[in-house]
């Protein structure tokens, strides 16, 4: 089935456990990526549930395969803990697709690991959904993001708050190597480490830093830039991750891990979803901010390597750090001009993008909607737009400015319209939307999953058949929290 080729598993054994998954009752298959599998170069028979189920729940260890659990750290909520690993996760091992890129294919509620810190190692039906559909959502959104390969019933049950249904979830990355990774011997004072880990995320992921006068200082710029695109971009889709620890920032540059995430309905920028997160530290508007200081955390892991002399190496560091923001600043115009049909820049574009955003939240406007609507403003039909807002007279007279910047630009209104509705979708996976697909699945029907991964493979298409999914909630079908699934 799977053409493994396994790096991480060569590295020194500190880096990992080897751990088998735990082998469960009854699996089910709910789902399998097909046109994924395909780009993976995975073979499957797809005449044969039982034997897929068996596969990705881990009671088949395919030929190959070298499990392990990769050990980590992380700041949590500003808090270091020096050891967490994959306690619930077991990487099976690698493939290089059919375009050259090596990922990881790794089961998540496959069993306990080194690294459970007594926790069971097994998933719940629910998180298992919610990471499928929001993983196959970014990519359709064409944000990086890890990918949901498959998504099988194990029979059994877990307890968390109240006793739940137990599934596996198949994820797919270019790598589960994070700022955490780092962190693990950075605090055992383990320099080797580092620099071999170092080491290997350049061959892998930024090969092109082998030429680079100091290729680990080059690394830490080459994860900033990334990390800074990423975090534009999520907010360009009203994106609120909800749990941005160091464990969760991946070295690739992939969105990971979706437990507590959410998207915006009405449009607030502290928005918070997350059940766990009391201060508001991952809001939506603290995103960029706290890229940069988990950034700041991978630096402080690779002074020894960056620089004998320490000074030298702070100097380096702080440069990596200011250009973030820079890169963030100049990653954020980009996206929000692009939103708002500008193909030129002007100085003055972000204080426009900005009163937009201030009548948004002021209205509690919806964020999708009133973009998508502004495509059709850019049509001369304002009516979309307008009824998105309490006070249209407000959203009227930003059109006004609007045109009047809009007068300067080169591009033709049909042709601005077209590429607005390119980058602004009609369709997120809205919560409620997403709690209604696992409300069904926990009775046995998985109807609702199905229809909404398959309107979600078309963001950017309004189609008549999945026209109920452009629809904003109502106030009793708002889901304002969203929980870890640990």
């Amino acid at each position: 089935m799977f053409h493994f080729d396994n790096s991480y598993a060569r590295l020194p054994d500190r880096f990992y456990a080897s751990v088998y998954p735990e082998p469960v009752e009854g699996p089910k298959l709910i789902m399998f990526n097909e046109a994924l599998a395909k780009e993976l170069g995975v073979e499957a028979d797809l005449s044969d549930p039982d034997r897929l189920a068996a596969t990705f729940s881990g009671n088949v260890v395919p030929q190959g395969a070298m499990p392990l659990a990769m050990a980590y750290a992380g700041h949590q909520f500003g808090s270091f803990v020096p050891q967490l690993g994959d306690g619930r996760a077991i990487l099976l091992g690698e493939v290089v697709d059919r375009g050259g890129i090596r990922r990881d294919i790794q089961l998540k509620g496959a069993g306990p690991t080194p690294f459970s810190r007594r926790g069971d190692g097994r998933a719940a039906l629910g998180p298992v959904l919610r990471e499928y559909i929001v993983s196959e959502a970014m990519a359709a959104l064409g944000i990086p993001a890890t990918r949901a390969l498959a998504a099988v019933t194990t029979g059994e049950q877990v307890y968390r708050e109240t006793v739940e249904q137990g599934a596996v979830f198949v994820r797919v990355a270019a790598s589960h190597v994070r700022v955490g990774t780092f962190q693990f011997f950075a605090a055992r004072g383990d320099t080797d480490g580092i620099r071999e880990l170092a080491d290997y995320v350049i061959d892998r992921h930024y090969p092109e830093l082998k030429a680079a006068e100091n290729p680990y200082a080059a690394l830490l710029q080459a994860v900033a830039f990334r990390q800074a695109e990423l975090i534009a971009r999520w907010l360009g889709v009203g994106f609120v991750h909800g749990v941005m620890n160091t464990d969760n920032m991946t070295i690739s540059g992939e969105t990971i891990d979706f437990g507590p995430c959410a998207f915006l309905d009405e449009y607030h920028q502290m928005k918070v979803f997350s059940s766990i997160d009391h201060g508001g530290r991952y809001a939506y508007r603290n995103q960029p901010g706290i890229g940069q200081w988990n950034i700041a955390r991978l630096a402080e892991c690779l002074l020894p390597v960056i620089d004998a002399d320490q000074d030298r190496a702070v100097d380096a560091s702080n440069e990596v750090l200011r250009e973030f923001g820079e890169r963030f600043q100049a990653e954020w115009i980009k996206v929000f001009r692009a939103k708002i049909g500008l193909s030129s820049e002007a100085d003055d574009d972000g204080e426009l993008v900005q009163q937009l955003l201030s009548a948004m939240q002021d209205q509690e406007a919806d964020f999708t909607l009133v973009f998508r609507g502004l495509a059709d403003a850019a049509e001369g039909l304002d009516e979309r737009f307008l009824s998105q807002f309490a006070d249209p007279s407000k959203a009227a007279e930003w059109l006004g400015l609007w045109r009047e910047r809009l007068a300067q630009e080169p591009q033709g209104d049909a042709g601005r319209a077209d590429a607005m509705r390119a980058v602004n979708p009609a369709i997120i996976p809205r919560n409620h939307r997403i709690q209604e697909a696992i409300s069904a699945a926990n009775y046995g029907d998985f109807s609702f999953f199905t229809r909404l991964l398959a309107a979600l493979e078309k963001p950017y298409e309004e189609r008549a058949g999945f026209a109920d999914y452009m629809t904003p909630p109502t106030p009793e079908e708002r889901v304002t929290r969203t929980f870890c699934g640990t």
